[in-house]
């Protein structure tokens, strides 16, 4: 039996009631947000929580954020991965980002009805954003070497985790010619972490970024 609603985040996370209740708080609220503004397909709207909620819930089987870490998301769209991990991780501060405004404003509504006070938001390219985060997250928005080149200058060199900053990118398919010039790269099967067919050709890829990192 295929499970669609925030039950399915139960069966791989341990979550408090609150963290729960805002799951299905958010899956509530961002139906009719999509009807109206297509933030993400409407033919996955009935996954939701599977394709969009767990996915961007992959991070957090690979690391867990320590609190007060500072997260980018870039390209957020419908709020993925930024607003998931941030329910998840409350101790965490993301800043989610997007060139397209209207996105921008409906995941302000969102962080604003469910009261998620380690979000923030802004309307840039990433390419003149100058902050400095712990790790970069995001799915898929471009090739690695874009994105690599977008972002580098983003992730700071203090390190407060076991491992190196660095980016979290959530893709799928063949990263192998992609990724060829970037031999550092971690490339994690997400069929790992999740048994539901949807996860079979889906990957977490992690490029740890140092002062000597080769692409």
């Amino acid at each position: 039996m295929r499970i669609n609603h925030a039950q399915i985040l139960s069966k791989y996370f341990d979550l408090t009631g609150r963290q729960y209740e805002t799951f299905v708080k958010l899956g509530e609220l961002f139906r009719p947000l999509n009807d109206g503004i297509n933030l993400i397909s409407r033919k996955d709207i009935d996954h939701f929580y599977e394709r969009h909620v767990l996915h961007s819930l992959a991070i957090a089987k690979f690391i867990q954020f320590l609190p007060g870490s500072d997260i980018l998301d870039v390209g957020t769209g419908g709020g993925f991965p930024g607003l998931p991990l941030a329910i998840y991780f409350p101790e965490v501060r993301f800043h989610l980002v997007d060139s397209i405004d209207k996105k921008i404003r409906a995941i302000r509504y969102l962080t604003d009805a469910l009261e998620l006070k380690n979000v923030t938001t802004e309307r840039i390219r990433v390419e003149k954003h100058h902050g400095k985060y712990d790790f970069v997250v995001s799915r898929a928005v471009a090739r690695m070497d874009k994105f690599y080149a977008w972002t580098r200058k983003n992730i700071s060199e203090k390190n407060k985790h076991k491992m190196p900053n660095g980016i979290l990118y959530l893709k799928g398919g063949d990263l192998a010619e992609e990724l060829k010039n970037f031999p550092r790269t971690q490339v994690i099967p997400l069929s790992g972490y999740f048994d539901e067919e949807f996860f079979k050709t889906k990957k977490l890829v992690y490029l740890p970024e140092t002062k000597n990192t080769k692409r």
